[in-house]
């Protein structure tokens, strides 16, 4: 194919296989391509977008990104979250807000949570909540692009983006078309087989997308009476893992009440979560 204009399949490949594709010459220079990238709202100012990604589900990665954004948030910077788990949205649930989001000429308002996080969601745009999202990759490939091209962000100095688990659409249209700066990839002791985490990490590799570390969620619980530290899925080999990528461990949040607590209040915020001082720490390095 001489002119990758036409070809049906621009947007959700990243081999660079085909003559005059522009991924072609990324690829064999060993940089990220470039070519997909949207341009963002003409009202948006973001600094740096970090991906939030797991090799599967089940293992908090929303809480994840909801404490990264928190972290931030109380040393003062500005944050957003773009949620594009399209099928399980849960960050509006975490934050208290509600739509139906509002918006002018120039495109939709996120909604702003009491802490002043940014928020945009399908669940913010859709008459009912608890409507079930059923449509195919390439539409929710579409839905996302359109939060970040069509959504007034403002000034935002990290813009956490909340992907689906696994390696499919959605997180392929994300590195393309977004300007991600790293990723954090998402945990747990139960399913740490580094097969599962070379997925993500490899994909991150693959696309030139830096890899900023490892969180472990559910990674014990704390005895309230002596303090011990109980891991119930099993002994932790995170640090193992990170050490054969040479990427650093950016967390490790146990299972508390405290964040099941204020999730289900819509007040995810409330928590000062202690856990993920290394992770603010390369965040900032950024």
């Amino acid at each position: 194919m001489a002119d990758n204009e036409t070809c049906a399949s621009a947007s959700s490949c990243s081999r660079g296989s085909c003559e005059g594709c522009p991924s072609k010459e990324a690829a064999a220079k060993g940089v990220r391509n470039t070519a997909f990238l949207e341009e963002p709202n003409k009202n948006s100012h973001i600094k740096h977008v970090i991906g939030v990604v797991s090799g599967k589900g089940g293992v908090g990665k929303s809480l994840v990104t909801s404490s990264l954004a928190g972290v931030m948030a109380r040393a003062g910077y500005s944050v957003g979250i773009l949620d594009a788990d399209i099928t399980g949205p849960s960050i509006p649930k975490m934050f208290g807000v509600h739509g139906p989001a509002t918006g002018n000429e120039d495109g939709t308002f996120p909604e702003v949570a009491e802490d002043g996080t940014k928020i945009m969601s399908i669940n913010l745009m859709l008459d009912d909540e608890e409507a079930p999202v059923v449509w195919r990759g390439p539409v929710i490939a579409g839905v996302v692009k359109q939060f970040w091209t069509d959504v007034q962000w403002g000034d935002v100095d990290y813009l956490f983006v909340d992907m689906p688990p696994g390696t499919g659409d959605v997180p392929l249209t994300c590195f393309q078309s977004l300007p991600v700066d790293g990723i954090v990839i998402v945990t747990s002791p139960q399913e740490l087989v580094q097969m599962i985490v070379k997925k993500a990490y490899n994909m991150a590799e693959m696309m030139h997308i830096p890899v900023l570390g490892l969180v472990e969620n559910y990674s014990y619980i704390e005895c309230p009476d002596c303090g011990k530290k109980i891991e119930i899925f099993g002994e932790s080999h995170v640090d193992e893992v990170a050490a054969s990528l040479n990427i650093p461990v950016l967390g490790k949040m146990p299972m508390d009440r405290k964040f099941a607590t204020a999730a289900d209040a819509g007040r995810i915020y409330d928590v000062d979560n202690t856990y993920l001082v290394n992770a603010k720490a390369e965040l900032e390095k950024l």
